[in-house]
């Protein structure tokens, strides 16, 4: 199979699994990755991720830094209870998630603890490619959305520094807990501080184009936010994805307006990343990564999903903002997505090439914690939001606003000029 066909039949799945989504109500992400097993190596084998090489890797970090850029840009944390919340979670996510998620995959998957530590550190990417077209399908409350697209956004790119620190502990290339600590600061705040630095630069720049010059403001964009990425990835290795989020974040609060059209178009250009992207990374997997992982397996990833609960409860100690409802929803939805299979799938490169065993089972593991989260919370988690009451009501259209006015309009002034309001109606 020729990279072509691949490229073409990926988009192909993706597009198809969105127009079925579109009209069917099914959950986005749960039929990209669905088609993606269908058509890669776990079926019909007419997608094969492998025969794209070394090249692979490198487009996937680009586009999915263009989600995380997307995300920033619409990061709004206003108020301090809901930057506190997020800072909480976040903060307690990073602890108790990765010893939990190590020390299940330890005890139920039998996953070497070098090797849990590492899966640990992976599954804590709760990701923006997944969640936040999630929450929009099932029209979650705005604070409860804007929690979970924070700790997605914040989390993603911490685990992938982490899992590639860890991996390193577990090759013998780092000594102690000291140089993962200290080189996770590094590299975080690094790649903070370089998106920062490039989102401060590309407001100058779009601040002096001229507003209908939106192709123009879109090219120069993804021109200094990919450049950023790759340029921070060489100096410190995946502090590419730190980078994309601050300069999102940056440009998204100081150009505002502009800010809102120019996401516009970056949205719908990390929406296509997305509908490829999935069902590629999907089209990977093979039974035979799955299957010797048994019931364990299985056993691990609903463990996990159900650690989250007692993560939440810690992390909305003191925190009013988050009733029971709010916590329960937190509590639920956290599936896994294209940054946490990129990681494993390079990771399990890497070990193979390194002679390390149990490569396949940790690929195999964060593979299928990422199929039963996007299944079991994309088909459950609109059913929860909607008996918790916890769904936006939609907003009426425009022609339904006419209408109602013209109604209004008409009631309020009756042949004779007298006048039939609500008040007067009732009495």
């Amino acid at each position: 199979m020729n990279s072509e066909l691949v490229w073409g039949a990926s988009f192909f799945s993706g597009s198809l699994a969105q127009l079925i989504a579109q009209f069917s109500g099914l959950p986005a992400v749960v039929l990209l990755l669905a088609l993606g097993l269908v058509v890669g190596q776990a079926g019909l084998h007419l997608v094969q991720p492998e025969t794209l090489g070394s090249g692979l890797e490198p487009l996937v970090g680009l586009l999915v830094s263009l989600v995380l850029f997307d995300g920033g840009l619409n990061l709004r944390l206003a108020g301090k209870e809901l930057q506190r919340t997020v800072i909480q979670l976040v903060l307690v996510r990073l602890v108790l998630g990765l010893v939990g998620g190590a020390v299940l995959a330890h005890l139920l998957a039998g996953l070497s603890w070098p090797l849990a530590w590492v899966f640990g550190a992976i599954a804590l990417a709760t990701g923006p490619t997944v969640i936040s077209p999630m929450v929009k399908q099932m029209r979650l409350q705005s604070g409860l959305a804007r929690v979970l697209d924070a700790e997605g956004l914040i989390l993603e790119p911490t685990a992938a520094v982490l899992a590639l620190l860890l991996l390193q502990r577990a090759l013998g290339d780092l000594a102690n807990w000291q140089d993962v600590a200290s080189l996770l600061v590094l590299r975080l705040g690094g790649g903070a501080l370089l998106g920062a630095l490039a989102g401060l630069l590309l407001v100058l720049v779009l601040e002096r184009l001229p507003q209908e010059a939106e192709g123009l403001q879109l090219q120069v964009s993804l021109g200094v936010l990919f450049l950023v990425v790759a340029g921070t990835q060489t100096l410190l290795p995946e502090a590419g994805f730190p980078a994309a989020v601050m300069a999102g974040v940056v440009v998204g609060l100081r150009l505002d307006q502009q800010a809102s059209r120019l996401d516009e178009l970056i949205a719908q250009l990390a929406q296509l990343a997305i509908t490829v992207l999935f069902p590629l990374l999907a089209a990977d997997l093979s039974w035979g990564e799955l299957s010797p992982l048994g019931w364990g397996g299985v056993a691990c990833v609903f463990a996990l999903m159900l650690y989250r609960w007692v993560v939440v409860q810690f992390a909305g100690l003191g925190l009013s903002f988050l009733r029971w409802p709010d916590k329960l929803m937190l509590s639920w939805v956290a599936p896994r997505g294209i940054v946490t299979a990129a990681v494993a799938s390079l990771f399990a490169l890497e070990l193979e090439a390194a002679g390390v065993q149990g490569a396949g089972a940790l690929k195999g593991l964060v593979f299928l914690t990422i199929l039963l989260t996007v299944v079991v919370q994309g088909f459950s988690a609109p059913l929860l939001a909607q008996k918790l009451g916890l769904v936006e009501l939609e907003e009426p259209s425009e022609a339904a606003l006419d209408a109602a006015a013209s109604l209004t309009a008409g009631l309020q002034q009756q042949p004779g000029g007298e006048q039939v309001g609500t008040l007067k109606a009732a009495e």
